[in-house]
């Protein structure tokens, strides 16, 4: 059964949507062959329409069905990004849909399609053409012109065929009807869709200016640290060379206090490493839920530690939750995230990170993250386990023994 079903559960939400829009698009290829086209085949017998013109008018509601299903798939390429407006081929279905409902019109006025037929035809394909040129359309002023314009069209059409007043008005008033409900729900679809599109792209790009904010405070923390000393060794380097050219004593006096610098500056720069290495547990929890919560996300944490944790605890436990954090942004489709960290009555420090919406299977090859939290656990005799619970809920499981605690009280 996870087989039959991962197809699905394995798609971002964004491609759900896409899925399900574009497979109810190409249902109406359905609708429209079982609804008009098969129309003239039931009531051949009964009212003695020739059994060609029947056929031939089937074939065309399949071929207009079909073109109309590829425009509407052309036209969600472009809304979505992927393909340039099919401005050609909305002219093409245009021109092919105004010719069959003409020549539908013509067999009306000649009493091959009787009065019953011809008008559910004739409406039925001008209706699912608006819809389909509704999703290529820049603006809504736009959209709320295909119908009328639909509608006018066939009005002059039956008009121009010789058909009376009448017929020609209520030919227009129901194809302007039928045309607005399906422009009215081809337009939402596709703006949905869009919509969904850009909320997916606005949070990968939320992950990558994440990543990018981190970068740039390591970087800025790393220029104050290294700009005035690599100045100073650099004034005080041409300073020994000028002295060393006159042959003073004080040029080795400078040198040693290039040296004396350089090592101070690796120093400093061996505490920005550790300070960006080393988490502080408290703040990736807060930073945690902080991060989950703006990207839409329920996230609970269940933590209340009553004393601090050894440096090389929290450090450890800080990058799991970095880690887990950055795993429910990037994988699956979180909508909530538990992070849960207890005390057991046998000991140790358990922390937990649960979260819905995960993939059956990964989309990709594994990555390092979990490996490194692995190996910087086992330094503290800690396990990590990860992997899907059911139900579409991934876990993350970090234990550490009580050995390596120093007085921990937590309460959850």
């Amino acid at each position: 059964m996870s087989k039959l079903t991962g197809w699905w559960k394995n798609r971002s939400t964004a491609a759900k949507v896409e899925l399900y829009t574009r497979w109810s698009f190409h249902f109406f290829v359905v609708i429209e062959v079982f609804s008009f086209g098969l129309a003239p085949m039931a009531v051949a017998a009964e009212k003695g329409i020739q059994r060609h013109v029947a056929l031939g008018t089937l074939l065309v509601v399949l071929v207009h069905g079909v073109a109309t299903a590829f425009l509407s798939s052309r036209a969600l390429d472009w809304l979505v990004g992927r393909r340039e407006r099919p401005v050609r081929l909305a002219v093409a279905t245009t021109a092919v849909t105004a010719a069959a409902c003409l020549a539908f019109l013509v067999l009306r006025k000649t009493e091959h399609l009787p009065e019953a037929v011809a008008p559910s035809m004739v409406t039925g394909m001008v209706c699912f053409t608006c819809g389909s040129l509704v999703l290529c359309a820049n603006r809504v002023r736009q959209m709320w012109c295909v119908a009328p314009a639909g509608a006018l069209t066939t009005g002059i059409g039956v008009l121009a065929v010789g058909l009376p007043w009448g017929e020609a008005a209520g030919y227009t008033l129901l194809v302007l009807l039928t045309s607005l409900f399906i422009c009215l729900a081809c337009g939402f679809s596709g703006w949905l869709l869009k919509m969904v599109y850009e909320l997916d792209r606005a949070r990968e790009l939320q992950a990558q200016l994440a990543v990018a904010e981190e970068r740039l405070r390591f970087g800025r923390d790393l220029h104050d640290v290294m700009g005035r000393n690599l100045a100073v060794i650099a004034l005080k380097s041409e300073l020994a060379v000028q002295l060393a050219r006159r042959e003073r004593p004080e040029a080795v006096t400078q040198m040693i206090e290039v040296q004396r610098i350089a090592r101070e500056s690796q120093r400093e720069v061996r505490d920005v490493v550790r300070g960006y290495r080393e988490a502080d547990l408290a703040a990736e929890l807060e930073g945690a839920r902080g991060v989950l919560t703006a990207a839409g996300m329920d996230c609970r944490v269940e933590a209340e530690p009553g004393r601090k944790l050894r440096p090389e605890v929290q450090s450890a436990l800080g990058w799991v939750v970095r880690e887990a954090t950055t795993n429910v942004l990037r994988h699956g489709d979180a909508r909530t995230c538990v992070i849960r960290l207890t005390a057991p009555e046998g000991g140790g420090l358990t922390l937990v990170v649960e979260n819905d919406g995960a993939p059956e299977a990964p989309a990709g090859p594994p990555g390092s993250g979990l490996a490194g939290l692995r190996e910087r656990l086992a330094v503290l005799d800690g396990t990590l386990d990860a992997g899907p619970v059911g139900d579409g809920r991934f876990r993350l499981r970090a234990r550490i023994p009580g050995r390596q605690l120093r007085g921990l009280e937590v309460r959850a």
